[in-house]
């Protein structure tokens, strides 16, 4: 009994992260280089991939018919950037952070739904097959900063959760059985 209470008081200690913006920072102040060069390769990346088909990036490849949004940037970069934090999250995680396929997926869909946001309404080949141009205009436009706030939301989740579970700790089941049979004795 009191082996478990010593080794909670140690994951305690181990884990500042509380669910608070000073317990990430001190979680990301612990962070070892390899993790900031995945966020950062992440980051850059998801801006390329994003800017370039959605013609922020202006390239003889793409066009845009309407022009840019003044919050189309803003939200591509603090996506990018949580993008890049999410992914780094996967990178050297410690030993008995439970694996959360749920918010891989919650990281994923906030990023496709960035490129959706920021990219121009009528330019969208899947949005014009679904609504047309003139739908696209009166429909999916005005949308759009919803998605944008959808995607950082979706995006920060995913970030809080993969940061709260990287410093919890599993116990395995057959210490658990051990501990209730020990309770039972006492």
């Amino acid at each position: 009994m009191r082996d478990q209470r010593t080794s909670r008081d140690e994951s305690s200690r181990r884990a500042p992260w509380r669910g608070t913006l000073t317990g990430l920072g001190v979680d990301l102040r612990r962070w070892p280089s390899r993790r900031w060069w995945v966020a950062l390769a992440t980051a850059l990346f998801t801006v390329v991939f994003i800017a370039i088909p959605t013609d922020l990036i202006d390239t003889p490849l793409f066009s845009r018919e309407i022009p840019p949004t003044v919050w189309s940037w803003p939200v591509l970069i603090l996506s990018a950037v949580l993008t890049g934090l999410v992914t780094a999250t996967y990178v050297a995680h410690p030993e008995g952070a439970p694996p959360s396929r749920a918010a891989g997926r919650v990281g994923m869909a906030g990023w496709l739904v960035t490129f959706f946001a920021v990219g121009c309404p009528v330019c969208n080949k899947l949005v014009l097959l679904a609504l047309g141009t003139t739908g696209a205009m009166q429909y999916f436009e005005p949308v759009q900063p919803y998605l944008a706030a959808a995607s950082i939301v979706l995006l920060g989740w995913a970030l809080y959760a993969r940061m709260t579970r990287e410093n919890s700790c599993q116990l395995p089941a057959r210490a658990d059985a051990e501990a209730e049979a020990l309770d039972r004795v006492h």
